[in-house]
Parts: C-alpha cells; structure tokens; sequence
C-alpha cells in the first residue's frame, strides 16, 4: 500500500521539477513512511512513497522493465500476481523482485491495457510508455484505491490524494461550488468530479490515456448480473462461503502481520472468523465511545418504542470470545470525536459528511499500534443487499405500479404542503427509481436546497445526477432493488464507503484490505435472485444464512443492518457540541454559503429535540446539522486561514 504523484514536466527544468515533485510526494508520507523513490526526465515526474507489505526488501518503486522504457508507480495490492508471474514468465519475462509491481510492468508490456482486467486486487496504477510518451493510469474495478488528476491543456497531473496538487505552483485551486447541492443531497459527489474546480477521479474500473496532449478515458469492466434461479438458498450460502473463504485467504499475502477489524456484525466478524480458521491469535480491533450524557441515555432508554444502539463493543467483545480472537479496542470521547473533525476532512481531501470516518479514524491508529495491514467487511451490503434503502425500494416498486401522472401529481401536491407522514414517500415516489433512491433520512430533500443554500435560483434535481446509472442498470433488464444496488456499487460505494475506508486507514499508515471487495466473490453476487438478497423480512439473506452454517451465533447471524453507529444525535444536544457548531454555522464562510438563520434554527430545533414523542424526535437533524459542519471544517482546511500552510514549497520564477 503506497502513494504516487505525477505531471508532465513542462512548466520547469528537471532541477526544480525534481524539488516539485519530492514536494508533492511528501504531502502524502503518510500512505508510504517506508521509502520514498522518483523518476524525473524531460516529459514526465513520478514520486512514489511506500508502505512496504510484500517482498519488503526489494520492489521499490518507481519500477522500470530491463531497458528503462516503461516505469511503473502502483498502489494497492494484487492477489493473484503469482499465477500472473507464472503466465509472463511462459511468455519469456525475466523477474529480478519477489513483488506484485514487477507483475504489472512486464504485464503492461506483454498485454498493454488489456493488463488491467486480469488483475484480481486494489490498485491504482500509473504507467509510463516512454518510446511513445504516453501515460496510461488505471483504477480497480470497485475503486477502492483512489487516483484524482487535472488536466489543462498540455498539462496533466495526479496523484492518491488532492493535497498533493497543492505543492504544485501550477496548479490552480478553485472551489468547485456547483457541487455543493449534490454534497447536501447525497453526502458524497455522485460523479468525477469533487469540490476541488476540475480535479476528477478517474472513475472505478477505468483506465485513461494522456497522449500528444489529448486526454482519453476508457472502460475495462463493467458491473453485468447474470441471475441464476435454479439453486436453492442453502446452496447459494454454501457458495458465498466458499468464495468469501479463498478471497480472504488470497487477501492474507503479505511479508507482515495481518490482523482484521470487528464491529460484532455479521460483514467484519465474517472476515475475522475466515482469518481465524487460517491462521492462529488472528489479532482483531474495535472502536466504541465513551459516551457520558448519562441523563439523555437514561431518557431514551425509557422510551418503549424507540430503541437507538450507541455502541458496539460488547457485540465484538462476544464474537471475539466465541470465536477465540484476540481482541483489541478503543473509546473515542466526545471531545476527541469533535476535535479530530478537521485532521479528518484534511485526510478526506473531499468533504464526507459520514460520522462512521471518525471512529474508522481511531480504529486504524489502534490497529497500526501492532499491525501494518488488516481485513474489514466494506462492500457486503452493496454486493449482498444489506441497506434499508433496499426495502424501500421494494415497497417503491409495488407503488410505481400506480400510474406515473398519478404518482407525479400526488408529489407535487405534497411539495407545497407543510410536513405529514408520507410527504416524502409521495415526493419519492413522483418519479422513477432514480428519484425515490435519495436516503431521505440522512440527507437534505431537494425541496430543502433552496432553504439552506444561500441565493440559490435552483431547482435542484438530484435524481438527475444519479439517474444515467440507473439508466445502464436497466439496460440489464433487472428489478428496482437490483438497479438500486448497481448504482450504490458505481457511486455510494466509491464514493463514500471506499473514499473514507482508504483516506482513514491511510492516514495512519495502515493497509485496509476488503474481501468481499473480489472479483470472485462479485461474481457469486452478481448470480444471487434478488429474494436471496433482499425480502420484506431480511437484508443480506443469503450472507446471513452462510454465516448461520458456519455456526454464528443467531445475534450475529441475524443482526439487523446496523451502521456504524456514533453518538452523534445525542453529543450535539450538549453545549460542547452546539456552541462550536453555531460558531462554525454563523461564521463568515457559513455566510457566503449557506443561509444562516436556517441552519441556527435546526441547531436548536435538535438540541431542544424531545426523544419521548414522535413529533419530538421528528425534530433531529445530526446528518444535516453534521454534513454541514463537516464541509465547513474542509473549507477552512484547504480554501481559509489554515491553508496558507499547504501552498508550495518550491520557490519557482
């Protein structure tokens, strides 16, 4: 697991392209604090920093083939590498490492970018072709590994994180404001581009190509069901734990300790059981909190039809004695949960209103104390059908049997009406999939952008943004929840889950591998009817069912879809929390944003929240009130006060 920047070498002579790019490289040391390597001549600057995991000694980077003519940066991990050496050995390839890199050189040599859909692993790759001054980069199928660039004319560069762009004297900082309706909306950009101006991700399971100034992207994989109706739900479990089961033991290569994360559900304690039927004292780590707000806690207890579950803990706590694990954890405060806000949107690079990032944060310091790698359950609810979002979308689906002018009528009538119950089920259901795919529980509805956002002429349509994925799912011929979880594997899950899973884990120098995360076990996914994923009952059926065989606890085994849970809603009733949140909400960059007196009013409107009615808790805002308050601390991190430290180093003409 590493970093890597690059740019072509215009602007400067190689002697201050050389200081450039060793800037650039160092902005990022956290992802490599191993080694550091460069690559510098009269078209091209590569800097490399790495965490060394497999043949430690050797397979530093850049890596070039035999005559210099191909040099290779790469972050990320491949599995089958091995079986690759052997092809490309066949082919005549000599190997002078014992690594994963000197795979992709001579792969890229021997297939070029037909390379990238034979790799089975996390990657982001860039690849220089010197006889014909090209640049080829490449991102895994699922985008796990990140790759952002800009690209201005005869000038490109990237690199694994944002930050690094901002040693570059070129490069040009803009705030991309357009982007901030779709950030309220979704949490995450539901596209390439981030709220940098014209810096982009290149996209999961791309590559692009940067040649005589011309810049093309192309796709090499994409997300295709094949649904198999003819095996029963017993025989689908035993399928998943048989291809869960090699895809963590291919996740286990590594020349250093390996241990794994565990929150007591059913995705980590799946890849921590798996780890432990391999090898022996599997070290694993949990995070919860120390909550305080004693008389809050004591208040919602009490109340017979509302349950909220704030940690964690004891949950792992059994799944590690049951299963004979070494268990480590921590307790994250709440003032250590609200002072870390801005160290984590600095290592987001993109804003990321998740709550679930901070404790991902604190866990990975916990792991690196005695590991440099570990497993973790990401993708299994996008793969397997494990969110809430999936059973309104069954319900959804029954609805749009209701004629379209109808369902249109009724969620325009309930635009203009003040709040009731089912006011956003009837918006929602006004359209298609693509519209009722928004998680109203968690973000703004489009009806509040123009409420929040200041002099906004609007109107905001973010069903719009995501509706050219829906488009291709149908292409498939599939059902509303199959669309809704091919659209959460080509955005939520880039976007948001592998986004912070990468940007927290690496901020500590620690490799977080994710094996359901697999073309393997995709592939098994991608067969699975829908009632083995999703019913009016389960989430996840088929994943449960396997975790029954292999003899969890029922708790486990049947848990429902919890996320990973903070103590936010009830933190931001505190005066710790409010007071430096509407100083954050009334400070001058809230002004030139947002429209103050709206956000002030959902700040008191949570904190005087009662949780003994309905129409008290109705009045909780943590994901709106935090969303906010987190692109507010990206702000001042890389656009205010603070930012000055983050300007070049290198002195230029």
């Amino acid at each position: 697991m590493c970093g890597f920047v690059g740019f072509t070498a215009q602007d400067y002579d190689r002697a201050t392209n050389e200081l450039i790019v060793k800037d650039m490289a160092d902005r990022i040391a956290h992802r490599g604090p191993d080694a550091e390597g460069f690559f510098v001549d009269d078209d091209l600057a590569m800097g490399f920093r790495r965490l060394s995991i497999i043949d430690l000694e050797h397979s530093n980077q850049p890596m070039q083939n035999a005559d210099g003519t191909v040099t290779v940066t790469f972050n990320g991990e491949i599995y089958n590498f091995q079986e690759l050496r052997a092809e490309l050995q066949e082919l005549g390839y000599e190997f002078v490492t014992n690594g994963d890199t000197e795979t992709v050189v001579h792969g890229y040599e021997a297939w070029g970018t037909d390379v990238f859909e034979r790799l089975r692993g996390m990657f982001a790759i860039a690849i220089w072709d010197a006889p014909k001054k090209r640049l080829v980069c490449a991102r895994d199928l699922f985008g796990i590994k990140p790759l952002y660039y800009q690209h201005a004319g005869d000038r490109l560069m990237y690199a694994s994180e944002i930050k690094a762009f901002l040693a570059h004297p070129k490069f040009r900082k803009e705030l991309n404001r357009d982007m901030l309706p779709q950030y309220l909306c979704f949490e995450y950009m539901n596209d390439s581009q981030t709220m940098f101006k014209n810096v982009h991700k290149l996209l999961p399971g791309h590559f692009m190509v940067f040649e005589n100034g011309r810049l093309t992207t192309q796709c090499y994989y994409r997300i295709t069901y094949k649904i198999d109706t003819t095996k029963t739900i017993d025989e689908w479990a035993d399928i998943i734990n048989e291809a869960f089961d090699e895809s963590v033991a291919a996740h286990e290569i590594a020349d250093v300790e390996i241990g794994s994360f565990l929150s007591g559900g059913i995705d980590s304690s799946l890849a921590a059981f798996c780890m432990g039927q391999h090898a022996d004292a599997v070290k694993t780590f949990s995070v919860g909190y120390d909550i305080g707000c004693e008389d809050k806690l004591a208040e919602i207890a009490a109340q017979p039809d509302f349950d909220i579950k704030l940690n964690e803990l004891e949950d792992s706590r059994a799944f590690a004695q049951w299963a004979n694990l070494p268990n480590f954890e921590t307790q994250v405060t709440a003032e250590q949960f609200l002072d870390i806000v801005p160290t984590e949107q600095y290592h987001m690079d993109e804003p990321l209103g998740a709550p679930s990032a901070i404790p991902l944060f604190f866990v990975s310091r916990l792991a690196r104390q005695q590991v440099k790698v570990v497993q973790s359950g990401e993708g299994a609810d996008e793969l397997f059908g494990g969110y809430w979002i999936y059973h309104d979308q069954l319900e959804f689906e029954k609805y749009f049997k209701v004629p379209g002018p109808l369902r249109a009528a009724a969620g325009a009538v309930a635009e203009k009406l003040p709040p009731f119950h089912g006011r956003r089920f009837l918006m929602r259901g006004s359209g298609g999939p693509e519209k009722s795919y928004q998680r109203a529980s968690m973000n703004y509805m489009w009806d509040e952008i123009p409420n929040v956002l200041r002099d906004y002429d609007g109107p905001c349509k973010p069903w719009e943004w995501c509706r050219p994925h829906f488009d291709e799912a149908a292409k498939q011929n599939v059902d509303v929840v199959t669309q809704t979880q091919y659209v959460d594997m080509v955005s939520y899950m880039p976007y948001d889950i592998c986004l912070k899973a990468d940007k927290m884990s690496m901020s500590q120098s620690l490799e977080l591998r994710v094996p359901f995360l697999d073309k393997k076990v995709l592939d098994v996914a991608l067969q699975l009817p829908t009632d083995c994923r999703v019913t009016d009952d389960h989430a996840k059926y088929a994943l449960r069912v396997a975790a029954s065989k292999l003899g969890f606890q029922k708790k486990v085994a049947n848990m429902p879809k919890q996320p990973f849970i903070t103590p936010l809603t009830v933190w931001l009733q505190t005066d710790l929390y409010y007071d430096r949140i509407k100083a954050a909400f009334t400070s001058d960059a809230a002004k030139e944003f947002f429209n103050v007196d709206y956000l002030v009013r959902m700040l008191d409107d949570h904190k005087s929240a009662d949780f003994s009615t309905v129409e008290g808790r109705g009045k909780l805002k943590m994901m709106r009130i935090w969303n906010i308050y987190c692109f507010l601390c990206w702000y001042e991190v890389f656009f205010g006060e603070t930012s000055k430290s983050l300007a070049p180093k290198t002195k230029v003409a």
